[in-house]
């Protein structure tokens, strides 16, 4: 029986634990903070619970293809969110997207005007096309040139990618309502990104939000991971918390285990679930690393994210998931990836307050989860967030920006907590708090992202920092392609029927429990 170490208990390495560990594994995990699920935590004040990760849960067959690959139900049902979002704009145009496709032109019609859904459709049906081209050969599989190549070859589906645009490029193709194309920019911080700067082939996740719905777990997405690690635990998964790896060790050109607690850990093999960043900078020999220190320095860090967990008096009968965009959008980037980065002034404002029972302490409260983009925690060349006072004046900045576009809780407010970049990075070991690791940045960024398969044999990558990328679906996709390419008895290069099911062809599907 081979031995796997996973470095770190976020949702990938717990993911590739347990199918590591199903597949005849033993796996041992090491985590440097005293519980699991990294980006995907849970604070609790008050008799308040709030998710401080995700919030939304798209493609959920992905979810059930991990456990009913590894031994059945995980007692999940997820349950969908309707509508998806609601969308206030800066002139007081306000659009509810529908969970169900099928209705969302007639929505987009009745918030812009005639023509506005009919525009969406043949943006939604460009995008079916192109995530029949990717979700199998690029996001399912270990990155290829040969799979991208093959598409550069075929002029139709070169088209359909089109390297050449940005998301904010094919907005202003495809959608004649400024409004409509601020909705489709804001999928591109979905990857942490400028969508000026990233490629159109990223406004997939539109589509895939529309197409496969958006969902959410009853007692709060953290009872993912949750599950996650006690299905790690009936397969005999090792989870060490509170224990931080010091070292990937190598010998012989290969890696060989782990140093952690002072004593060296052998391994046959080795998946970092940490960032890849804090992989190659910190926990290998730097002789050995090089290239992909020059490679990553020459990618841009992805945004990190100011948060606000407000415990409210009384209910806001308000969609639960709500997102007020300001009048400037391309001010907000120009502020997060500018040359002198700084908080946003007036920043679009994300809003997520579940009708959920389990998450407050009473029928007259409510807590919601705030979220702002914000640039990275960088002392040095940008932001200070540990800068005396800085968290206080921005919390306060966020709330009247709040309360400038109707939505003013001040006088609800019972306490208020703050997750600034800086304290990310303290909590998930991300680097200046950038919740993607890197950005995807220009028309090669598949290509930039690290790769599941580093360098040095039998050393791997998992998570939202390496490909296909962060999320909670594309998290869960590395951890099946890391299982692969450790070639663990019963898993093979192609994906399982449950997998197959989620990714294409594109067709809409219903979640059932997991």
């Amino acid at each position: 029986m081979s031995h796997v170490i996973v470095v770190g208990a976020g949702l990938g390495g717990l993911a590739a634990a347990a199918r590591l560990a199903a597949a005849g594994h033993r796996t041992s995990v090491y985590e440097s903070a005293d519980t699991v699920g990294g980006k995907l935590g849970v604070l609790e004040r008050d008799g308040f619970v709030f998710d401080t990760g995700p919030s939304l849960l798209t493609v959920p067959a992905v979810l059930e293809s991990l456990f009913a690959d590894t031994g059945g139900p995980g007692g999940l049902t997820p349950t969908a969110v309707d509508p998806a979002s609601a969308y206030r704009f800066a002139d007081g145009t306000e659009l509810s997207m529908p969970h169900d496709a099928a209705a969302v032109p007639a929505a987009l019609d009745e918030a812009f005007g005639p023509g506005a859904g009919e525009s969406w459709r043949q943006l939604h049906e460009r995008s079916r096309r192109l995530w029949d081209l990717v979700a199998e050969p690029v996001l399912r599989q270990p990155i290829s040139l040969a799979a991208l190549a093959a598409m550069s070859l075929r002029p139709a589906d070169l088209r359909t990618v089109a390297p050449w645009l940005t998301i904010d490029g094919l907005g202003r193709r495809m959608l004649p309502d400024a409004r409509m194309r601020m909705w489709l920019n804001r999928y591109a911080t979905y990857s942490g990104s400028d969508p000026r700067r990233t490629p159109a082939v990223l406004a997939v996740t539109s589509f895939v939000e529309q197409e496969f719905g958006a969902w959410y777990v009853a007692g709060g997405l953290r009872r993912i991971v949750d599950a996650v690690a006690a299905r790690c635990a009936e397969l005999g998964v090792e989870i060490h918390t509170g224990a931080e790896v010091a070292a990937v060790t190598t010998a012989g050109g290969r890696a060989t285990g782990v140093r952690v607690g002072g004593r060296e850990v052998p391994a046959d093999a080795v998946v970092c679930n940490a960032d890849a960043a804090v992989l190659y900078d910190r926990l290998l020999p730097r002789d050995r690393t090089r290239a992909m220190r020059r490679s990553l320095r020459g990618t841009s860090r992805s945004m990190a994210g100011f948060v606000l967990l407000l415990g409210l008096s009384g209910r806001d009968p308000a969609p639960a998931h709500r997102v007020f965009f300001p009048r400037d959008y391309d001010a907000e980037f120009d502020a997060i990836f500018g040359r002198r980065p700084r908080p946003v002034p007036d920043p679009t404002v994300y809003v997520h307050a579940p009708d959920d029972p389990a998450l407050r302490p009473d029928d007259d409260s409510e807590g919601w989860f705030v979220l702002v983009n914000a640039p990275a925690h960088d002392p040095a060349r940008g932001v200070d967030w540990d800068a005396p006072g800085l968290r206080e004046r921005y919390a306060a900045r966020v709330l009247d920006v709040l309360a400038d576009r109707g939505a003013d809780v001040r006088p609800r407010v019972r306490f208020t907590e703050t997750i600034t970049p800086a304290d990310l990075e303290r909590r998930t070991g991300a680097p200046g708090g950038a919740i993607y690791g890197t950005a995807s940045h220009g028309p090669r960024a598949a290509l930039r992202r690290p790769a599941n398969r580093s360098p040095i044999p039998g050393l791997y990558l998992v998570g939202g920092s390496a490909h296909p990328g962060g999320g909670i679906p594309l998290v869960l996709m590395s951890a099946e392609i890391v299982a692969t390419l450790i070639g663990a008895p019963g898993t093979s290069a192609e994906p399982s029927a449950a997998a197959r099911a989620a990714t294409g062809p594109a067709r809409r599907r219903r979640s059932r429990s997991t």
